[in-house]
């Protein structure tokens, strides 16, 4: 390949963020890779029209091509066995479509980060003898990437302990790079934070996350705890538009000295990396994209996790953290708002403790994730 030629990527993987990011992370990084090399790279990401992988790429202006996937629901109910065995015709259909768009496309190489909308294009990059990179979040490792493990190129892991979950031939073929997380997030300002919520800078700050529609389980344990936890701290509350009427409500009918301590918000948006900086703790689910934002900054944390979750997949991260000593966790499937208040007095109340959770975390955090990637896609390139 001559130093003038364009790099062109077909990229696949999305549903959820915990797909979708690592994905949006890996296309930047490898663009600005190439621009400093002077080359152009041409993406195309190939997902579901009503995936979240469809409206990300979209607001992020990358070429984007639709096609039919099916979900296999490990363990269905009586419906969603029903939904299985449609979706079950929709995978050779997906194969062939992927199969079309890689032949007319005809990538130097294809990047897979998992859900199973993945499935097809990794099937298709297979069958016309293009290489794959496939990357898994979690320690563990998902149903799409079991199927892709076998037949990629290269596997890119989160984990080390996750090449234990690789088919045994995989393994030989499998680097630990992290999990690529948006390179802003890395440079936030915290006076920037403080400005924009009327934030004090002299008082321990918690950020309250549970995605973008927010969780009712945390909503409610927040709720619960305001008093008496804002009388030693503040909170800023990402609790999603659903429930922002009624804790601006709660926020009203708080005693006044310390009503303007709590912050809710709908949402959080492109100032996410100045919260994250003026944070002192971090009270979160513990998906994949929000654990390795977690250990990339450092930030001490109090994991909630989604439970159920596909494979116990978010309880599995928030014990990888605490056996590292860079989190704590609530990891029955019911916490009770004291056992949260137990877990954030701790913190607070102890900024050693918090200082030597910063150190754990970050000895787990891999910021270069997505040049680590990178590397292992241009890596690919003939």
């Amino acid at each position: 390949m001559t130093a003038a030629r364009k790099i062109r990527m077909l990229v696949t993987g999305g549903g959820t963020g915990g797909h979708t990011y690592p994905a949006l992370a890996t296309i930047t990084a490898i663009r600005e890779h190439a621009a400093a090399q002077g080359r152009d790279v041409d993406v195309l990401w190939v997902g579901t029209s009503d995936g979240l992988e469809a409206r990300i790429a979209a607001e992020h202006h990358i070429p984007f091509r639709a096609i039919s996937a099916g979900k296999v629901r490990r363990s269905p109910n009586l419906r969603e066995l029903g939904q299985n065995v449609i979706d079950l015709f929709k995978i050779p259909v997906g194969v062939l479509q992927a199969a079309a768009i890689a032949a007319r496309y005809r990538p130097d190489v294809v990047l897979s980060t998992g859900g199973y909308v993945s499935v097809p294009l990794g099937l298709a990059a297979r069958l016309l003898g293009r290489p794959l990179v496939m990357h898994e979040q979690i320690t563990s490792l998902g149903l799409a990437n079991r199927i892709l493990a076998r037949v990629a190129t290269t596997v890119a892991l989160t984990h080390p302990t996750s090449i234990d979950h690789l088919p045994q031939r995989a393994r030989a073929r499998a680097v630990v790079t992290g999990n690529p997380i948006r390179p802003q997030l890395l440079h936030g300002n915290p006076a920037r934070a403080h400005e924009r919520y009327g934030l004090a800078p002299d008082l321990p700050l918690v950020y309250v996350t549970g995605g973008a529609q927010g969780s009712r389980q945390i909503n409610i344990l927040i709720e619960q705890i305001l008093p008496t936890l804002l009388t030693h701290a503040q909170v800023l509350h990402q609790c999603g538009r659903d429930w922002i009427g009624h804790l601006t409500e709660v926020a009203a009918n708080l005693p006044t000295e310390i009503s303007e301590r709590y912050h809710p918000t709908a949402y959080v948006g492109e100032e996410l990396p100045d919260v994250y900086a003026a944070a002192d703790v971090v009270i979160s689910r513990s998906g994949a994209g929000t654990v390795a934002e977690l250990v990339a900054l450092g930030k001490p944390s109090v994991l909630i996790p989604l439970v159920p979750a596909a494979g116990d997949e978010q309880r599995n991260n928030a014990r990888y953290l605490v056996h590292a000593g860079a989190a704590r966790a609530l990891l029955e499937p019911n916490p009770t708002p004291q056992q949260l208040l137990a877990e954030l007095d701790e913190l607070l109340l102890g900024p050693g403790l918090r200082a030597r959770m910063t150190d754990a975390a970050k000895a787990l955090g891999r910021p270069d994730a997505a040049d680590a990637l990178v590397k292992m896609i241009t890596g690919q390139l003939k």
